[in-house]
């Protein structure tokens, strides 16, 4: 499996209309990007985030999903709807052990 983390440190500007329509992007990753295990955008509820108040937390069936989920139009309409809004973003990208 495939994880993919964004932590974002959102502008103040980010409102109710903008966690709406990032969840719709959400929903139509969910729904068009192949290998995609789960996708969800949440906030945070860390007492030590450092700032960072909300995350993309994403799980591929592997890389190549994650890869192919990247330069997909619903992630790219996203990102750049997304970015007027994000004041520091940081990223973890890997391959984790699956549980059973």
């Amino acid at each position: 499996m495939f994880l993919h983390v964004v932590m974002l440190q959102l502008s103040a500007a980010a409102d109710a209309d903008f966690h709406g329509r990032v969840q719709g992007y959400c929903d139509r990753i969910l729904a068009e990007c192949d290998g995609v295990a789960g996708y969800a955008f949440r906030p945070n509820r860390a007492g030590r985030a450092d700032g960072l108040t909300h995350a993309v937390v994403a799980a591929f069936a592997d890389g190549a999903a994650h890869d192919r989920y990247q330069v997909s139009a619903a992630h790219q309409e996203m990102k750049a709807y997304m970015a007027a809004f994000i004041e520091r973003l940081v990223v973890f990208d890997g391959d984790i052990p699956t549980f059973s």
